[in-house]
């Protein structure tokens, strides 16, 4: 450790410079927050912070799409009541603007999602969703934002996967694969800016190809996929956020040797962190009047709290259990929220579990199966170069030895779009009907 020390000096040394100088401007950035109301007080409460601490600087506010959660039963219940008294607070403390994303439309069609998105104060883009009957995008391209002295342009694109939209509201959509769209309009969009910025709701796998048709410098946010990293290219940032609002990204303007440069820091979001109080209240009453008692009913109790990345690999651990496997691969979509201390309500379960239905098994040689491991568990300390593909939550028995099979059982999400998450070849799935997702996790809930 003694010889180490000087290293570490002399990095901080080189980094201290760029950090001590004071920003342009400043930009805070969610995505994936999913009604996540047990946060998003305290997200409030953070802009609040964020904007005390940076006086006279521009501040605006970013969220790259999947704001809304149709299986969250109060926000179903309100239509969202919460979320836009939250969009509401955000654009009265600065410039809000929002991407679209498969979960915006959770309870209105996107005409009506886009009129109430703007009745609350936010500026709206996507460019690649359109309206399949007249063919005119649901929202514009892009928008500007003056920055101080440097006006910054905000292009949004979304994922073009159909089955990810409200099943209701499919039949009008005309979706664009965003990497076309992005080749045929980015040239444009963001040759000329001096800010460009952009906020992809496509997910890593389609980033990866429009991160090369992007200017020098850009700051590139992605979302989706419920990653979270910060990734540095040359002077181009990409970084996903995160879900369920467990952090948020602040993107930090700065001058440094006459060239400006973007410097994204992740910060995490507590329950117990300082909140509005006039948002934590509407909680509270909201929460209280549509509340059921089967969604209050305790369904389950814990040890601890669990981050949403710990219940996440407790509920996979609790598959593998249940189906008498080797390995369990769960999509990290599945899962928003994390658990609380002690009793889990219905409510609470329901927002760490998000999706049900039977789980699937196949018998996989081991080399394979590493193959597939290789795609899993993508932390914030994941290599970039390492990441690919969908998210994957997995837990493993042992050690995988090739030459040997191995039992590995997934959800009916991933049998349906295995060459997505499994690879090109992925295993035979057979359904298991006795066993479901949510059934399992339950039954690891009760003592």
């Amino acid at each position: 450790m003694p010889c180490l020390l000087p290293l570490i000096l002399f990095l901080a040394f080189l980094v201290a410079p760029v950090f001590a100088l004071a920003p342009e401007a400043v930009l805070l950035v969610v995505g994936d927050q999913h009604s996540a109301y047990e946060r998003s007080a305290q997200l409030v409460g953070r802009v609040d912070r964020l904007r005390a601490e940076n006086p006279g600087v521009p501040f605006a506010i970013l969220i790259d799409g999947d704001s809304l959660e149709y299986g969250n039963m109060v926000a179903r219940r309100t239509s969202g009541a919460i979320d836009f008294a939250l969009f509401s607070a955000l654009a009265r403390r600065a410039p809000t603007i929002l991407n679209l994303g498969n979960h915006e439309p959770e309870f209105f069609d996107l005409p009506q999602t886009v009129a109430r998105l703007r009745a609350a104060g936010l500026i709206v883009i996507n460019g690649n969703l359109r309206d399949r009957e007249s063919g005119k995008p649901f929202a514009p391209a892009s928008a500007q934002l003056q920055l101080g002295a440097h006006e910054a342009t905000f292009v949004g694109v979304a994922t073009d996967r159909l089955s990810t939209y409200r099943a209701a509201i499919r039949p009008q959509l005309d979706l664009t694969d965003p990497v076309v769209w992005a080749r045929a309009n980015f040239p444009a969009l963001l040759k000329t800016t001096a800010l460009p910025v952009v906020l992809s709701h496509a997910g890593l796998r389609a980033d990866r190809e429009m991160l090369t048709l992007v200017p020098e410098g850009t700051l590139f946010a992605g979302a989706h996929d419920h990653l979270r990293f910060v990734h540095r290219a040359g002077r181009t940032v990409y970084f996903h956020s995160g879900s369920w609002l467990e952090a948020v990204s602040v993107a930090r303007l700065r001058r440094v040797d006459g060239a400006l440069r973007w410097d994204v820091e992740q910060e995490p979001l507590k329950a117990d962190d300082t909140a509005d109080p006039e948002m934590v209240e509407l909680i509270r009453q909201t929460l209280a009047q549509h509340l059921t008692s089967e969604e209050t009913a305790v369904v389950g109790r814990t040890l601890k709290a669990l981050a949403p990345a710990d219940a996440a690999r407790f509920a996979v651990e609790a598959a593998r259990r249940a189906a008498g496997a080797d390995v369990a691969i769960v999509g990290a979509t599945t899962f928003g929220g994390g658990l609380p201390a002690g009793e889990v309500t219905r409510f609470a379960f329901d927002a760490c579990v998000r999706f049900d239905g039977p789980l699937f098994s196949a018998v996989v040689d081991g080399a394979a199966l590493k193959k597939i491991l290789a795609r899993a568990n993508q932390g914030p300390d994941t290599p970039f170069p390492e990441r690919g593909g969908e998210n994957l939550v997995v837990t493993v028995a042992g050690e995988i030895v090739a030459g040997r099979t191995y039992r590995l059982v997934t959800t009916d999400w991933i049998a349906k779009n295995a060459k997505n998450y499994l690879g090109d070849n992925p295993p035979a799935l057979t359904e298991q009907p006795t066993l479901t997702l949510k059934a399992a996790v339950i039954t690891a809930l009760r003592p």
